[in-house]
């Protein structure tokens, strides 16, 4: 099937893949009275007394806003904000098929990181969460940052989704391998949001405050990321704090030498079977740049990796993001929860990686449309929040 033609027709049906559906039939007068005035002067009064209920009394408490500026969109770059709305469109449709929340599309019609800010704030009343999307790095930190304190959790999907699935992924790859993460040395291709975000969650205290990856080394477009280089942004200089401890140089392919794991979140055709061939024993292969990986999985098999996966669906093992933020809002919506914490996306990759409960090469992530995926990564969710059952 040709998605690509296949795409551009329902779209051009449909005119978008999204509506409003009433939950509320107006039919008589008392209805429009009890909708609107005047009766809709009670609820909003009481509100207006106690900002709080306005969870309980609208769509606040089941609504996320799924904000663009449309400057890093999937692979097809800063493409703008009009050009963005199908993707923020399907971003929606997963919210409500995958977690039956109410999400609308927020393209915003500038890439300035303080009006963005400025923007969602004034919006955020409306909504229970925010959703930030295909905003470029290292834009994209800065603003994730800055709308912490909305009261209401903000979470940037680029970043953390595609980390906490990659995560869960080799937790189960790790299973197969005979490994613990503790001591994979890693290579991350790609210093954007994705990879500074994995570079994260590989660092952080998994189970038993445990240190996860013995070593990780990351490369951008110059190569691995060390100490010698002097066109460093601030991001960047903060990785080298836990990234790259024996101030290894080189190109990518300098690197891979003897690592266990390579993660690709950067573009097409950079590695061939001879680059694998270098690598450890039974290497693990996560080429994630979409829509053509960093090496096909074929060629990736061909130079001797054990596990392969891609952000792909026609093939085995897709690090795809809907596995994550559908249930880790519903969690943090149903909890109540003021932000989304480390604990919180460090619950979400295990119960992932739970879910899968045998385990085999081609199947080291459970299915994206697994009804049971969001609810089960929701109650993860809602427990490390700290919110009572």
């Amino acid at each position: 099937m040709d998605y690509s033609e296949k795409s551009l027709i329902i779209h051009e049906q449909l005119r978008g893949k999204i509506g409003v559906t009433s939950k509320m039939r107006v039919e008589n007068m008392d209805d429009l009275s009890v909708a609107y005035t005047p009766g809709v002067a009670a609820p909003c009064l009481a509100i207006a007394e106690n900002k709080d209920l306005a969870r309980k009394l609208t769509i606040k408490h089941n609504s996320v806003a799924v904000v663009s500026d449309g400057s890093a969109v999937l692979g097809l770059g800063n493409i703008g904000p009009e050009a963005a709305i199908p993707v923020m469109e399907g971003k929606a449709l997963l919210f409500k098929q995958l977690a039956d929340i109410d999400a609308w599309p927020i393209c915003l019609a500038t890439q300035n990181a303080d009006e963005i800010v400025e923007t969602v704030r004034r919006i955020a009343p409306c909504f229970g969460g925010i959703n930030l999307e295909d905003i470029a790095a290292p834009k994209c930190f800065e603003i994730e940052r800055r709308l912490q304190d909305l009261g209401i959790p903000v979470f940037h999907d680029d970043q953390h989704g595609t980390a906490i699935v990659l995560l869960a992924g080799l937790i189960n790859a790790c299973k197969l391998t005979g490994r613990e993460i503790s001591d994979l040395k890693i290579v991350i291709n790609g210093a954007g949001a994705a990879g500074l975000a994995i570079t994260n969650i590989l660092r952080d205290d998994g189970p038993g405050d445990k240190i996860m990856a013995k070593e990780i080394v990351i490369c951008d477009t110059k190569g691995a990321i060390h100490a010698g280089r002097n066109d460093l942004n601030s991001e960047k200089l903060e990785m080298l704090r836990y990234t790259n401890f024996q101030n290894k140089s080189g190109s990518l392919q300098d690197v891979l030498v003897d690592a266990d794991v390579f993660i690709g979140v950067s573009k097409a055709g950079l590695l061939n079977a001879d680059d694998v061939k270098r690598m450890a024993r039974d290497c693990m292969i996560f080429a994630l740049a979409n829509p053509v990986p960093e090496i096909m999985p074929d060629e990736a098999r061909k130079g001797g990796a054990a596990i392969v996966a891609t952000g792909r669906s026609d093939f085995p093992n897709q690090v795809n993001n809907a596995l994550a933020f559908p249930g880790i809002f519903r969690g943090a919506l149903d909890a109540g929860a003021r932000r989304i914490t480390d604990d919180m996306k460090l619950a979400a990759a295990f119960a992932l990686a739970e879910m899968v409960r045998d385990p085999k090469p081609e199947h080291i992530l459970p299915r994206v449309l697994d009804p049971a995926v969001s609810a089960t990564v929701a109650k993860a969710v809602y427990k490390a929040s700290g919110a009572r059952e």
